[in-house]
This record gives C-alpha cells, sequence and structure tokens, in this order.
C-alpha cells in the first residue's frame, strides 16, 4: 500500500508543514510589553497604541492594543521595527490574542513531527533529534535552547529509573514479584496485567510513575517471553500499554504523585491565598486515580484483546529465601525511593539522588557498568524524552500554547464551574502531550483562576481540574516518561499508543467529571 512507503509518508509529512507555513497568520491587536520601567517605549506609540488596563504586572510590564483608526496592518512587526529604531533591543514584545511569526512557525514544525511520531516512517530516536535541528533551523530557538533540554534533569530522571529496572531484573527481584502475582493470578495473561497495572497504577500516587512503570514492565517481560508472546501482538499491546496509563492516571492521587499537582496547588496559593494541603489533596484526588486506573486498563483490554492462548508460566517450586544481592539491592532503590519522597524536606532534585543511588548499586556490586550500558535503552531517555522536554519548552516560549490557550479558555467563560472545568480538563490533557504537565499548568492557571473568581467559581475546583487532567499525557510517545518507556522496549508501535489514548481520554475525562460531580458535591467543594 502505498500510505505504508517511507518515503510517502515523509512527502506527505513535508506536504502538510509548508502548508501550515502558507496559512494566513492571525496577527491580533493587543501585546504584552517587557522592559520598559520608565515607559519610554510607551511614549513613542501614542497615536497608534492605547494602554491597556491600569495596574501593572510587573515593573516595566504592561499591554497595548492598536487604535482602530491606526491603520497598522501587521502591529506586532510594527512594535519590533519601532524598538530596533529606537535602539531598544532589551524590548520585549509578546502577543497576546494573536499569533507571533516564530509560534506559526512552530505549529508548522509541530504538526510535522506529530505526524512522524505517528506514522513512524523513521525511528522515532531519529524523529526525536530532529526536533532539536528544526527548532534552531525554523529561527524558532537558539542553540542551546535546542539541546541543553536533551540533558534535562527530568531525562537524568528517567535514566536513574531505567537503570533502577535492570538492576531489579539482575538482583532477582523482578522474577520475585512476578511469583506473588502469579500465584493470586494463575496463568492467566489478563489477571496478570490488570493486577500489576492497578497495583503499580495507584502506588504512583506516592512514587513517581516512571519508575513504577520501570518496575513493572522488567517484571512482565520475563513472563511475556516464558509464554512466547510475539511483540506487536495484541496481547504484548495489551500489557505493554495497559502500564503506562495506569501509572500516569494513578500519578493525581497525591501531591507527591507529579510535579503537576505539586504546581496547581501552589499556583493556587500564590494567585488566592488558598491552600489546597497534602491530605486534602488526597482526600479530592485518590477517589480520581482509584476510578481512572482500572478504567484506564479496562479501555486498553477492550482495544487491544489478548489472545487466551497465552498462558503465563506457573511457579510449582519455592521462590527461596532472600538472597545477600536482593536485600543489597532493595535497600538501596529503597532508600533512594525515601529521598524522592521527601524532596520537598532536603530539596534535592530527584536526578542527584537517583545518581547517588546508581552510584551506590555499583559500588555495592550489584551493577556493572557493562549492565548498564549493554541494557540501557539510551535512545529513550536522551533522545525521546529529551526532544520531547525540548519541544515542550519551544511551545511556550514562541507564543504557541499561550495564543491556543487566550484563545480557547473565552469559549468556556459564563458557563459555571463545571463549563469551566470541562474546558480546563480537555485543554490541559491535550496541552500535556507536547508539553511537560508541569508546564501546562504553570501556563493555564494563571489565565483561568481570574475567569474563575469573576464567575464566583472556587478556584481551587480548576486547579485540583489540572492537575488531575494533565495526568492523561496518553496521545504520543513523548507525552511524559511512563509512555516513553514503555514504547523503548518496542512490543508496540507509537501509533498503537495514540490509539488507545485517543480512546481513553475522553472517557477518563469523562470519570473525573463524574468524581467532581458526584465525590466533590458531597465534600461540598462544588
Amino acid at each position: 500500500m502505498r500510505f505504508k512507503s517511507k518515503w510517502f509518508q515523509l512527502g506527505l509529512a513535508a506536504v502538510l508543514f509548508v502548508v501550515i507555513l502558507l496559512l494566513p497568520r492571525p496577527e491580533g491587536t493587543q501585546f504584552n510589553i517587557k522592559g520598559d520601567p520608565d515607559r519610554v517605549f510607551l511614549k513613542h506609540l501614542a497615536g497608534e497604541f492605547d494602554l491597556v488596563g491600569t495596574a501593572q504586572k510587573a515593573p516595566g510590564e504592561y499591554t497595548v492594543a492598536v487604535k482602530g483608526t491606526a491603520g497598522i496592518s501587521s502591529p506586532g512587526v510594527h512594535l519590533q521595527k519601532t524598538a530596533a529604531a529606537l535602539k531598544m533591543p532589551h524590548i520585549q514584545i509578546d502577543y497576546v490574542d494573536g499569533l507571533s511569526p516564530k509560534a506559526k512557525r512552530f505549529l508548522a514544525v509541530l504538526a510535522l513531527l506529530v505526524f512522524l511520531f505517528v506514522a513512524e516512517p523513521v525511528p522515532l530516536e531519529i524523529t526525536a533529534i530532529c526536533i532539536g535541528v528544526f527548532l534552531v533551523i525554523m529561527g524558532i530557538g537558539d542553540v542551546k535552547d535546542a539541546w541543553a533540554p536533551y540533558m534535562h534533569p527530568v531525562v537524568v530522571f528517567i535514566m536513574c529509573c531505567l537503570i533502577f529496572a535492570i538492576s531489579l531484573e539482575k538482583a532477582g527481584l523482578t522474577k520475585r514479584l512476578g511469583y506473588f502475582i502469579i500465584k493470586r493470578a494463575g496463568s492467566s495473561v489478563t489477571r496478570f496485567t490488570f493486577i500489576i497495572s492497578i497495583s503499580l497504577g495507584l502506588a504512583s500516587a506516592f512514587m513517581h510513575d516512571a519508575a513504577a512503570t520501570a518496575i513493572g514492565i522488567v517484571t512482565m517481560l520475563p513472563m511475556m517471553r516464558a509464554a512466547n508472546i510475539e511483540p506487536h501482538s495484541n496481547t504484548a499491546k495489551f500489557m505493554l500499554l495497559s502500564l503506562p496509563f495506569a501509572c500516569s492516571a494513578g500519578g493525581m492521587g497525591s501531591l507527591v504523585g507529579g510535579g503537576r499537582c505539586m504546581v496547581a496547588a501552589a499556583f493556587l496559593k500564590e494567585f488566592t491565598g488558598l491552600e489546597i494541603t497534602f491530605f486534602d489533596w488526597i482526600l479530592y484526588a485518590m477517589p480520581g486515580a482509584i476510578l481512572t486506573v482500572p478504567v484506564a486498563v479496562g479501555v486498553v483490554y477492550l482495544i487491544f484483546r489478548p489472545d487466551p492462548k497465552y498462558k503465563l508460566p506457573t511457579f510449582d517450586e519455592a521462590i527461596g529465601a532472600w538472597t545477600a544481592l536482593e536485600i543489597r539491592t532493595l535497600l538501596i532503590i529503597g532508600l533512594s525511593f525515601l529521598l524522592w519522597l521527601t524532596k520537598g524536606i532536603h530539596g534535592i532534585d530527584y536526578s542527584v539522588t537517583g545518581m547517588l543511588g546508581v552510584a551506590a548499586l555499583v559500588v555495592a556490586r550489584v551493577l556493572e557498568w557493562e549492565d548498564i550500558q549493554s541494557n540501557m535503552e539510551w535512545g529513550t531517555a536522551l533522545f525521546i524524552f529529551g526532544g520531547g522536554i525540548s519541544l515542550g519548552l519551544a511551545m511556550g516560549n514562541s507564543g504557541a500554547a499561550a495564543y491556543f490557550a487566550h484563545l480557547f479558555f473565552p469559549m468556556v467563560q459564563g458557563g459555571g464551574w463545571l463549563v469551566l472545568f470541562i474546558g480546563v480538563g480537555v485543554f490541559g490533557a491535550l496541552v500535556t502531550n507536547a508539553m511537560a504537565n508541569v508546564a501546562a499548568a504553570a501556563l493555564i492557571l494563571p489565565i483561568v483562576i481570574p475567569m474563575a473568581q469573576l464567575e464566583g467559581v472556587n478556584p481551587t475546583i480548576l486547579a485540583l481540574c489540572l492537575g488531575m487532567s494533565t495526568s492523561f499525557a496518553l496521545l504520543l510517545v513523548i507525552g511524559c516518561p511512563p509512555n516513553a518507556i514503555a514504547y523503548s522496549y518496542r512490543y508496540f508501535k507509537s501509533s498503537d499508543l495514540t490509539k488507545a489514548g485517543a480512546i481513553a481520554t475522553p472517557i477518563l475525562l469523562g470519570v473525573l467529571v463524574l468524581v467532581a460531580g458526584v465525590w466533590w458535591k458531597i465534600l461540598g467543594l462544588v
């Protein structure tokens, strides 16, 4: 079939890129000016632009709107030229209700990359490397901004999770976990997958979803190999997609389940003075995690029905006493997890404490460098997830994310808490596939909290909604660490994840609406 041809798909991607570049660009009429504390620049705009609002956002920052009688066809470009003519390079001009030329170029690159990620005409690692290339060539970011995210602290953290998984498998702890689950699930692939996915999914509320996914996969793989489950079969897709979907959904359960939850709570307190405590978040959000985790696994089950002919191996003999190697491994990884959980106390980044754990594993002779080098999925950690972070940062810096936020949210204004909740949830779930969920929360909350206050809606509702809905980055491999980790074992295609995510996302958002409408009503939040 012609569409499956690599060259046809690459040509189609190029055509899509060119078409978006040629589409007309909405210029807008309002612009945010930064870096003008004495308002010298503003004085030169008299007669062409009006000051919008009287409250100054920050020193040297204000918003202007073009006058209807000014007759300026491209006001954004005009402002840039005015700043250049006045030799004021420090002036920063951001589009408020329009799309900047840089943002439009970013959208063309984004469309190209999304197509390549889904169609997969070339290995995803190569597509991920090209993210940095395209951002520089198209003038969206400089070389440093484009490549630095490939060694972002989150990328290093993902490497730690993968190395921990290697050590667990080498020490035999994953076999012990598999034995424990098999004794309860029997030889059923379906029961085994539901038990391990739901268990680790709920555990993700109190440990990082990437670590939970890595542990689950290295427990699953020996069982899959023993049962001769082939890559790209429906059974393999069911098992390897259920786990990241469940772990992503479970992360909403507590404040430590993901940075997105902490950012949402922090912005709420900064803008309104309202505080969501650790136990408040669990009270409001944990029922959502308890419901969405099994629903996520159930949706994947219905899409990729496992073949009943596959039977997992059973363990007739006892697995034996704990070995010294297992105990050393568990102690080191357990201490690393404890340091991750207490980051709010000691303030040391996850990547630093994680690499400290990696070093301890080598010193304690749990791992050799050869174990890491030969088993590590470098392409996943460095390129796929690093490229995803680079793309997400560019989405924010180019102004593309802010443009769509300002375009979308006025559409749901005036409909009460439920309409705002649905709007924030849908936008958050979509945007978080292209940018980090922490960045998505930081982008959206400053926009929607004032809207909620104007409508008399409790802003706590929207902060909780955003922290929970950005757990559903289920459409792209680069959407979140669990997706990238699961994909690295090559048991499914990128398009399989997109297919399952496209069906699961609206269903899981519907569950969140149900939780908000019933549980939060009982608690008196809505």
